[in-house]
């Protein structure tokens, strides 16, 4: 009565039309995995191996773009950096953006 005869010759179609509806959906789970969460997961692996490398000496800038040297590294989440000449901050691990490389001695035999 309410059936239409395309319909009903149709037969086990239904199936099909469900996948093919979900084909788009299933295809865009790898591409988002691939373009977007491997490498922020990469970055983010990164930059917590920069932070565990931080030593006394280096140079670093922290998220607020204050440029520092490294006094003093604790073994808990605090850094203490040296912004100015006798003016020494804390600033926590996680706010380390990045680590400049350590400035090179001078040459001392300069003629």
């Amino acid at each position: 009565m309410f059936v239409t005869p395309a319909y009903a010759q149709a037969g086990g179609a239904g199936a099909m039309d469900i996948f093919s509806g979900l084909l788009p959906i299933l295809l865009i789970i790898p591409i988002f995995y691939f373009l977007i969460i491997r490498p922020q997961q990469r970055r983010a692996k990164e930059h917590q191996n920069m932070l565990n490398a931080i030593s006394r000496g280096d140079t670093v800038v922290t998220s607020g773009g204050i440029v520092g040297k490294v006094v003093r590294v604790k073994e808990d989440a605090d850094i203490e950096l040296e912004i100015a000449e006798n003016v020494r901050v804390k600033v926590v691990r996680g706010m380390i953006a990045d680590v400049r490389s350590k400035p090179a001695p001078a040459n001392e035999n300069k003629n």
